[in-house]
């Protein structure tokens, strides 16, 4: 591969716009299947409109505090599993 050589360069997205139009109309209906239907959960920050993942945050932070106001012991456990497989032997696990 070239890198000088745009023909060595390929479209993000091979899909055509009825394909893209679709997938959006898809998505666009579960979530407001999803919504209407109650499955998801007042505190879930993805797939909600107006809800950051900032709120998010914030919103572990005033629990946290208000703990602590409160005298009770709060503590915060954060696990990043985002490269969990680059640890794994790619041969064993085929």
């Amino acid at each position: 591969m070239d890198p000088a050589d745009p023909s060595s360069y390929r479209p993000i997205s091979n899909l055509s716009i009825l394909f893209k139009l679709l997938e959006r109309l898809v998505a666009w209906r579960l979530l407001a299947h999803l919504h209407s239907s109650g499955l998801l959960q007042r505190l879930q920050f993805a797939y909600h409109a107006n809800h950051p993942t900032e709120m998010a945050v914030l919103k572990v932070l005033s629990d946290i505090l208000l703990a602590i106001d409160n005298g009770n012991l709060s503590s915060l456990v954060l696990l990043d599993l985002s490269s969990a497989f680059d640890m794994v032997d790619h041969l064993i696990l085929l």
